[in-house]
């Protein structure tokens, strides 16, 4: 049990390596102090263009890939709960993503990581949510609902394709939907008061 729980620890710590903080940090900035104020790929690219955004994004979705995919097998074979720890190590990657330990547990609000994360656990259910996300941001233009909306599609896309509900994926995938959601207040609360930025706007207004 207590090389489970540093293994989930571990995932933790490996996720808040935030990608927009870590960079930021080598080039002498917090973007946290800038544009929306949020650390994560959206603002990278609203504030520091397309070069700075990928390398933002990159970290943040390998760093749970690494969580997923390679610390669940470190030290004791966990057997039959194998499927559970990976669900809980990519919980706690997007956890650490949104709280860091090393930035003062503000952070970016996990999308990316959570993206990592399926795509070791369930790759369909990757391609389920970026089509989504994709949709709704061609229709509404606003990346915070797109990214709720993609959230939201990975578990009711599992129950309606069979999954269990005592399924890991089913119970990770509803969690996580309902933690991306709880991260994006600030956006639901623009959106009601009509001060959400489309896409469009928000690139155009970029500085340089």
């Amino acid at each position: 049990m207590f090389a489970i729980f540093l293994k989930v620890f571990a995932a933790y710590l490996l996720g808040s390596v935030n990608g927009s903080l870590a960079l930021g940090r080598l080039r002498h900035f917090d973007i946290r102090s800038e544009g929306s104020g949020n650390a994560g790929g959206t603002n990278a690219l609203r504030t520091h263009g397309k070069f700075f955004a990928f390398g933002v994004v990159l970290i943040d979705v390998l760093k749970s890939v690494i969580a997923v995919a390679w610390l669940p097998h470190v030290g004791p074979a966990p057997g039959d709960a194998l499927p559970w720890l990976q669900v809980a190590c990519g919980a706690a990657a997007v956890v650490g993503h949104c709280y860091p330990a090393f930035f003062g547990f503000r952070g970016g609000k996990g999308m990316a990581t959570l993206l990592g994360a399926y795509a070791i656990l369930a790759p369909v259910v990757l391609l389920i949510v970026v089509l989504a996300w994709m949709l709704t941001l061609a229709i509404s233009g606003y990346v915070g609902f797109a990214t709720m909306t993609g959230a939201v599609a990975a578990p009711v896309f599992l129950a309606t394709t069979g999954s269990g509900i005592d399924s890991p994926l089913l119970l990770f995938s509803l969690l996580m939907a309902l933690f991306i959601v709880y991260t994006h207040r600030s956006n639901i609360s623009r959106m009601r008061a009509g001060t959400e930025s489309r896409i469009a706007r928000a690139l155009l207004s970029r500085r340089h």
